[in-house]
């Protein structure tokens, strides 16, 4: 074996390649305009619903109640750290997954559209590594992605609200730094809830050459996904879908806190994470790379 080629298979061997490799596609991903956009954007929409509530409060007359989901909007004006939670209640639906199903949509399929797929296999970086490393950075941006939200909002809340002790919706009070807390652990617990469609869009990045439709395509089957979660005829099927117990977050703001709808959502998404995943390493592995 020539010495280029043993060099070679050190560099494919290597976790020293292996790491350089996952951070050189976090800095390529994050230095994106689009990546940035998705980011401000995500950013933005604490400042709305913060602005919207102070506009809305500023006669005094408090928070209006009514309506489903979790009870923390009508608490903002009484301590800013529920921005946190509404803001991220606000977000997951449709705003977070989104922006996860651009990355995840634009993995594979962008690369190969931009020919840059071959060069990168021929690095070499192998199918398997870089399949991992792509879904590891898209893993990456759902959490930072949700963190932005989370950090938005604690600063538009403490800027426009007071700050202190808080009550849970089962109406016991805790400390601040407690409730600082359990707004990390309900920010990571929506990270988490993203690992399923961030697999679903890798898998679908790999059956197309072209960026845009990987991501329409993702995109679109969220949407329709959320539309089917709110159809009663399909109640026997829609715990079965990645977004039936996103909101079971709003557990963690309890005392005691329920655990049966977190740890049932937290399942699901890894089981979609194995599925699709699995069906994206499949795919991938076996594909002609023709650009």
């Amino acid at each position: 074996m020539s010495q280029a080629e043993t060099a070679g298979v050190l560099r494919r061997t290597s976790p020293l390649w292996t790491f350089g490799l996952l951070r050189s596609e976090l800095v390529t991903t994050f230095r994106r305009w689009r990546t940035l956009a998705l980011l401000a954007v995500l950013a933005a929409v604490p400042i709305l619903v913060g602005i919207a509530v102070k506009i809305e409060t500023s006669d005094g007359s408090g928070g209006r109640g009514g309506g489903g989901g979790p009870a923390f909007i009508t608490q903002i004006t009484n301590n800013g750290l529920f921005l946190v939670f509404t803001a991220l209640a606000a977000t997951l639906p449709f705003f977070l997954p989104m922006a996860i199903g651009v990355i995840a949509g634009d993995a594979i399929a962008g690369e190969a559209n931009s020919g840059t797929l071959r060069y990168l296999l021929v690095a070499p970086a192998g199918r398997t590594r870089l399949l991992l490393t792509k879904y590891a950075t898209t893993i990456a941006f759902c959490l930072i992605a949700t963190l932005v939200v989370a950090v938005s909002a604690l600063a538009v809340g403490a800027l426009l609200f007071p700050l202190g002790d808080l009550t849970t919706i089962s109406g016991t009070r805790i400390s601040f730094a407690e409730g600082l807390g359990r707004a990390l652990l309900i920010a990571l617990v929506v990270a988490a809830s993203l690992i399923g469609v961030a697999a679903l869009g890798l898998f679908i990045s790999t059956l197309t050459g072209s960026g845009i439709a990987a991501m329409a395509t993702t995109v679109g089957l969220l949407i329709t996904v959320q539309i089917m979660d709110q159809i009663p005829q399909l109640h026997a099927l829609q715990p079965y879908f990645f977004s039936h117990y996103w909101l079971s977050f709003a557990d963690l703001m309890r005392d005691p806190v329920y655990w049966h709808d977190l740890i049932r959502n937290l399942g699901l998404q890894a089981l979609y994470a194995a599925v699709f995943g699995t069906a994206a390493w499949a795919r991938f592995t076996a594909k002609d790379i023709t650009a």
